[in-house]
């Protein structure tokens, strides 16, 4: 059977692999997934000719500037992930509301958000930054928000508490932040910093009210 494989692997691995490959300007990436007669499972970027399959998606939630998501409107996730979240915001110190915020913000709480940019999963990890936390699968919500949550509660502590400038790295990176002596003039930021300060008053005001 000739088929364009990337990966032939079983399980997230596999998927993980395949993933890296995207080219940076990719918005979306469809994945098919389907089981080869000997029982192992493969993801191909074109779909298998003679097995069912089924298509994975990986989209990044409200990417850029021009994002057409009203963050004063969209519905919130109040339930979703609640114990990783409190054990995580427990552990780091953190609010919980803002744990959600970030998340929401940065992945509408997809656990298989994949942006352009290479982020992955709920928080949005970079590769780099989730094998320097320690998070063994990036793709496990737990993992995710406990390495998340671990890297905001270090910039915090970098930033000295300056939420708006951990957020700001967060986006964009320590160093930018280090560079422009506070926010860096990215419009991608900026927006960024809005659409979490919004979920996280709308996340707070139904805390508030449990």
């Amino acid at each position: 059977m000739k088929q364009n494989v990337l990966i032939k692997a079983a399980g997230a691995l596999a998927c993980l692999l395949l993933l890296s490959c995207v080219p940076a300007h990719s918005k979306q990436l469809k994945v098919y997934q389907y089981t080869q007669p000997n029982g192992v499972v493969a993801f191909s970027d074109k779909p298998p000719a003679d097995s069912p399959f089924k298509v994975l998606r990986y989209d990044c939630f409200a990417c850029g500037v021009t994002s057409s998501v009203n963050f004063h409107t969209t519905p919130l996730f109040l339930q979703q992930y609640h114990q990783e979240i409190q054990t995580a915001a427990r552990q780091y110190q953190l609010e919980p509301s803002l744990l959600r915020a970030v998340i929401h913000a940065e992945s509408g709480f997809n656990p298989r958000a994949y942006s352009k940019a290479g982020a992955q999963g709920l928080m949005q990890l970079m590769p780099d930054t989730a094998k320097e936390l320690g998070v063994g699968d990036v793709w496990l919500p737990q993992q995710n928000i406990q390495g998340g949550a671990a890297y905001l509660a270090s910039l915090l502590q970098q930033f000295s508490g300056n939420r708006r400038l951990a957020l700001a790295a967060y986006n964009a990176g320590p160093g930018a932040v280090s560079r422009h002596a506070g926010v860096p003039p990215y419009a991608e930021t900026r927006a960024y910093l809005q659409r979490v300060d919004i979920l996280l008053r709308r996340y707070q005001q139904q805390s508030a009210t449990l």
